[in-house]
């Protein structure tokens, strides 16, 4: 038994799979970082507090919603983690996602579709698919960020102005606008103050007071200015009443199959954005720190996260990049400090509830106007504006789809279509020719093996393939005989740069040996790797070929060839 429990703590407390925690905590961890990590900790509560409800209302959501998320799963993704500085809670990546499915299915439909997106993650993680998030295309990525940080900005006009709007705002954007332009007439000159003063004070604090974290000053002189002068202007009492001073209690809504089918979309989309957010936070502390993040970990993290945060009345929750960052420079060590940072904001909700219901609306709007404008990739976008024209495809395709459908259909669209370029492109660069006497090799390069320096009999025609030999360039392979005039009775095809070989083009050298066979023409292979000739071998092309006709060097071709055309 003993023997049992041994061989389970090492293949996962101390595998791939096991939180940093662990780790840190086996490693002689002091009582003096536990110190710097409490007051990191509540450095970045300070900062998540108005953030966590910012996001929830622009969710269209209670404010302790978010509050009950940056807790439970806060605490869930720094204590099961792959990654020492990483905090988790509500994001504003997630807030058109999150709003979309609770106006389409009730904030019941948004636990289920969090709790099963929690599921997904999870497998996800022990499928060890961590790594492969990374392979979605950079401007996929960038794409539906900046649309979503658009829509984010957009969203928070209306507590901005402070408009009086009757009724739910709509779903989507162009019917949004509509709506704006209707009310827009209601704007509220005293919410428009505290908002502009809320926003100069996130956008000079940072330059002058670096440590200081921007959002608790904005919340602190927006309440104070609105209670003490009585500002007529909508705040957190005003529209949503008292916030509780507890945790909800454990709850799970009912789950049928009906329900899990019709929601599964939704949480397939919000797992694989909170499966890319937290990956992306990690990696930005892997390049502040140093240090390296375990990505299988890290998404069964934020998959239990999600799970519990839906039991406890929360919404979905992944990594926060800006957190993180705020985690990092105020001297974390481990991910006790996010912890810690859940703790701290449990002991806020408790004590400073009466407080924390002064907030005004336009505060917490400008607060998210500045996280969206942070997270607009504008950067990012500048660099993709000078790469290749179909990467800048790629990229407004996604982020215009995001804008005016949904996040789900634009990340199906972008990476379908930055897929379907990336073949057009393979394509391109695939090339299938014989060879040219007149041709003229790039300056410094010497080819040993070029055919110009073989004797190459009349009747030999030599053809070379450069790049994958798959289903985007079979039709060039065989049109390449029927090109050929007067017919050679030796067809030799290079594969030396044949970087991979699908089961088109497998059936593409089938095709090639038949129509050889038919106009009595001799082919013999060239260049076959080891890895290639096995997969050749699999598919029993080297049986049809002929395995005396299947070469790894020209000049064993060549000289088959010849023997080929002295029997005659």
């Amino acid at each position: 038994m003993s023997f049992f429990y041994k061989t389970i703590i090492n293949n996962f407390l101390y595998s791939r799979y096991s939180p940093e925690l662990f780790t840190v905590l086996k490693n002689n961890y002091s009582f003096r970082n536990f110190l710097t990590d409490l007051l990191s900790g509540l450095t970045v509560a300070i900062v998540a507090l108005p953030l966590a409800m910012a996001i929830a209302i622009a969710s269209d959501l209670p404010p302790e919603r978010g509050l009950f998320t940056a807790i439970v799963a806060g605490f869930l993704i720094s204590f099961l983690g792959g990654s020492r500085y990483q905090i988790g809670g509500p994001t504003a990546a997630f807030i058109v996602t999150v709003a979309t499915v609770a106006m389409k299915h009730g904030y019941e439909g948004l636990v289920i579709a969090t709790i099963l997106a929690g599921i997904i993650l999870i497998i996800l993680g022990f499928l060890r698919a961590g790594e492969l998030i990374k392979f979605i295309p950079y401007p996929v990525i960038t794409g539906f960020t900046s649309g979503i940080a658009f829509l984010i900005f957009f969203t928070q006009i209306k507590d901005f102005l402070g408009l009086n709007i009757v009724g739910h705002m709509p779903i989507d954007f162009l019917d949004k606008v509509i709506f704006y332009s209707k009310y827009f007439y209601t704007f509220n000159q005293w919410a428009i103050f505290i908002g502009l003063i809320s926003l100069i004070i996130m956008l000079v604090v940072p330059k002058i007071m670096p440590k200081i974290p921007a959002p608790m000053i904005a919340v602190i002189v927006g309440g104070v200015i609105a209670t003490y002068f009585n500002i007529p202007i909508e705040t957190i009492e005003s529209k949503f009443g008292t916030i509780p001073n507890s945790l909800p209690p454990f709850s799970l809504p009912e789950i049928t199959f009906f329900k899990i089918r019709e929601l599964l979309p939704d949480a397939i989309t919000i797992a694989i954005l909170a499966g890319i957010e937290s990956l992306l936070s990690v990696v930005v502390a892997d390049g502040m720190t140093g240090g390296r993040h375990k990505a299988n970990a890290e998404l069964i993290a934020q998959g239990s996260a999600n799970i519990f945060s839906a039991f406890f009345g929360g919404i979905p929750a992944t990594g926060a990049i800006a957190r993180t960052a705020t985690n990092i420079r105020s001297g974390a060590k481990s991910p006790i400090s996010g912890i810690m940072h859940s703790i701290w904001l449990l002991i806020f909700m408790m004590l400073l509830s009466p407080i924390i219901i002064k907030i005004p609306l336009a505060t917490l709007s400008a607060i998210l106007m500045v996280v969206a404008w942070n997270m607009s990739e504008i950067k990012h976008v500048k660099k993709i504006m000078k790469a290749p024209r179909s990467d800048r495809i790629v990229l407004f395709v996604t982020m215009i789809l995001t804008i005016t459908v949904d996040l789900n259909f634009a990340v199906q669209t972008g990476i379908s279509l930055a897929l379907l370029l990336f073949v057009r492109s393979t394509i391109v660069a695939t090339d299938i020719r014989g060879y040219d006497p007149m041709s003229i090799l790039p300056e410094g390069f010497d080819d040993p093996d070029a055919i110009s320096k073989k004797i190459v009999h009349d009747h030999v025609e030599v053809y070379e393939i450069t790049g994958p030999l798959f289903f985007g360039v079979v039709d060039k392979l065989q049109d390449t005989l029927q090109l050929l005039e007067p017919k050679p009775k030796v067809f030799i095809l290079r594969m030396r740069y044949v970087t991979l070989i699908d089961s088109a083009g497998i059936h593409a050298l089938e095709e090639v040996h038949k129509r050889c066979q038919n106009e009595n023409i001799k082919l013999i292979l060239s260049g076959v790797s080891q890895p290639l000739f096995k997969t050749l071998n699999k598919s029993g092309v080297i049986d049809l070929i002929g395995r005396n006709y299947v070469f790894d060097h020209i000049d064993k071709a060549i000289e088959r060839a010849n023997f080929e055309l002295n029997k005659e």
